[in-house]
């Protein structure tokens, strides 16, 4: 009885261990990612402090993980909303030429931008008369994020975050919000609300920007992260 007794002792102190781990890790590569849309960095130097960061927060999620037999289908990323909402029925994908280590001067748009009904742009949803929540598409861990962002900033995905879903090593990101309700090193679940819908980033903040979520799925291809159309995944996507 005694050695059960140390043995859980013992997993649950490698659990706290583990999410200092995490906590610590996401801090820092939000640091990075700060740094990275303010000032482009070489691809050698991004690869090697992405491969690092990354690779940390991997290592103490490996004690809390659990065995998934199949990957589940996304949450659709908009409470209340569906495919039908996504611009141009999937065409305003396009990722020639992004890089992330560009930061903010990327000229591609390896995004879907999903629109809320929201003609007068107060952000609130012409229907429900309530703002839209933005929830995660899949468990996982935030690994940066922020919630500050001014009119007069250049900035082009306002208030955003990046949740990297370590079950399938997929990292999604949602920009334009009005607020963010999470932090670096939280772990999030399939639906949890994340944000709320809003006009945040240079060129949403403009009245000729309808009110949308600009949605991003990335891989990790050589240590970097690689846009991929997530349409399909969100064509079946389940509706909160």
């Amino acid at each position: 009885m005694r050695k059960i007794v140390l043995l859980v002792g013992l997993l649950a102190a490698c659990f706290v261990a583990a999410a200092q781990e995490i906590e610590i890790a996401c801090d820092k590569f939000n640091s990075f990612n700060n740094e990275v849309l303010k000032t482009p960095t070489t691809k050698a130097l991004a690869a090697q402090q992405f491969k690092e960061l990354i690779g940390h927060i991997q290592h103490a999620l490996i004690i809390r993980s659990e065995v998934r037999i199949s990957e589940p289908a996304w949450i659709f990323p908009l409470q209340g909303y569906n495919y039908h909402a996504v611009g141009g029925n999937g065409n305003g994908y396009f990722d020639k030429g992004y890089r992330y280590i560009d930061g903010n001067k990327h000229a591609a748009h390896p995004a879907h931008d999903i629109f809320i009904n929201d003609r007068n742009q107060d952000c609130i949803d012409d229907h429900t008369k309530k703002p839209v929540n933005v929830v995660a598409a899949d468990e996982g861990i935030v690994i940066a994020c922020s919630n500050e962002w001014e009119p007069a900033s250049s900035l082009r995905g306002g208030k955003y975050i990046w949740i990297y879903h370590n079950y399938s090593g997929v990292i999604t990101y949602y920009a334009h919000n009005s607020a963010i309700f999470v932090k670096p090193g939280q772990e999030v679940k399939p639906g949890q609300k994340i944000a709320e819908v809003g006009r945040t980033g240079y060129n949403a903040y403009k009245k000729r920007s309808p009110t949308h979520l600009h949605f991003s799925a990335f891989r990790l291809v050589d240590d970097i992260p690689v846009p991929f159309n997530p349409y399909q995944q969100l064509k079946k996507a389940k509706t909160l």
